[in-house]
């Protein structure tokens, strides 16, 4: 499918034309918005499946929180070391149905998942299913802002919030299908990414479509420029330490959660997992929240709120009972999901042009600082307990007191 739409790929300066002057000009696609929307539920369904059969795994297997922290680590890497260098490839020369090939690649790791026993196997289908979030997080979420019609805080939360919806459903599955008939029952998801496949080949030939169309028009002044990542390298960098407070502190929660609500409180693995359900679908509800709330009162406000202002509830969090842990686990959900789509279109405003970069860095922070503290805290947990890590964790959200530092950039136009 590459080769035969390779005529269809624009030249670089039309490429960086489709990345902001097309896509202010031309009307909301709601329904390629919705298609990568529900390409990214299904994504995300498959992939959260890694963490919500961890229980199983580890008593099947014999696994340590270590080794769980691995596999994490694994996936996470994976998918944060290719995910910068495919958006600079694509800023240059979009291809339109990698994402495709990034499902396919998700596809195998889910059906090695199934079958796998040995450690080694079970990374490589980390290790697979890392490689297709690589290609299709960067090239969905430049699909997201092509359709937006310049609502780019709407755009990034709606294509966000069928990621955390998908993987808020993850738990959900592991319970209903997987924990009752065992691993291999893993397999039964290869449908899901299957059904992902058939959805983005449409919005590959959309895309292809869209870029042609672009092509065929008169280059319009300025359209090829592209801001310098070395100008903005101080606001990027501030960025980068506020999304590594939000991730690493939810990583400890998406991971652990079941866990600590099981060595704390006494709850069986059905009763934990739905409690992590309940709080991925706060996470989710906070996603939808954050960007068009970015639209309206800034985007430098809601990254405020939404990293400091989660920090008495992540502090008090570890000394409560269970359904104050409950409560407060969902706001915290809530109110810091609400960063990252406020991040992002922060951070596309600071480097016009260069969006699949852009989004390539920032995804591929999210998942590596997932990954990390995943295998981090993992080890933590051997050796000084789940609880314990919570308190430390708590504190994490203190560094958002960095926003300070960010600039004023949402009085320019060009960042509405």
């Amino acid at each position: 499918m590459l080769c035969a739409d390779a005529g269809l790929q624009p030249s670089r300066s039309v490429a960086m034309s489709a990345v902001q002057p097309a896509a202010r000009a031309a009307p909301l696609a709601a329904a390629i918005l919705a298609a990568v929307t529900v390409s990214h539920l299904l994504n995300d369904l498959v992939q959260s499946l890694v963490v919500s059969v961890y229980p199983m795994l580890r008593e099947r297997h014999g696994l340590s929180f270590t080794q769980l922290g691995m596999i994490t680590m694994t996936y996470s890497l994976t998918a944060s070391v290719l995910q910068p260098l495919i958006g600079i490839a694509t800023d240059r020369r979009p291809v339109p149905f990698a994402l495709c090939l990034g499902m396919a690649s998700t596809l195998a790791g889910v059906l090695l998942l199934s079958g796998a026993g040995a450690m080694w196997s079970l990374l490589a289908a980390a290790a697979l299913i890392g490689i297709g979030s690589s290609v299709f997080h960067p090239e969905a979420s430049r699909v997201a802002r092509l359709a937006s019609g310049g609502r780019y805080g709407l755009a990034q939360s709606v294509f966000q919030v069928g990621g955390n919806l998908g993987s808020s459903l993850g738990p959900v599955a592991a319970v209903a299908v997987v924990m009752p008939r065992g691993q291999w029952a893993i397999a039964w998801f290869a449908a899901a990414a299957l059904a992902a496949i058939a959805i983005l080949h449409r919005v590959g030939r959309w895309y292809a479509s869209h870029l042609a169309e672009i092509a065929a028009r008169p280059t319009q002044a300025g359209a090829s420029e592209r801001g310098s990542l070395r100008a903005a390298a101080w606001p990027l960098s501030i960025l980068g330490v506020l999304v590594f407070s939000k991730y690493v502190y939810l990583a400890g929660l998406t991971n652990f959660y079941a866990f600590y609500l099981m060595d704390r409180f006494g709850l069986e693995t059905r009763a934990a997992q739905l409690h992590l359900f309940a709080f991925l679908a706060a996470v989710a509800a906070g996603t939808v929240l954050g960007g068009p709330l970015g639209d309206r009162i800034g985007r430098r406000r809601v990254i405020w709120i939404s990293i400091l202002g989660v920090a008495p509830f992540t502090i008090v969090l570890p000394h409560v009972g269970l359904w104050a842990t409950a409560i407060l686990a969902g706001i915290i959900g809530l109110v810091l999901a609400s960063a990252f789509s406020a991040i992002l279109v922060y951070a596309q405003a600071l480097v016009p042009g260069r969006v699949g970069l852009v989004s390539g860095l920032f995804f591929g922070l999210a998942f590596g600082m997932a990954g990390i503290g995943a295998a981090v805290l993992g080890g933590l947990a051997d050796r000084i307990g789940i609880a314990a890590v919570y308190e430390i964790c708590g504190f994490l959200p203190l560094l958002g007191l960095l926003t300070v530092f960010l600039p004023d950039i949402e009085r320019r136009p060009a960042s509405a």
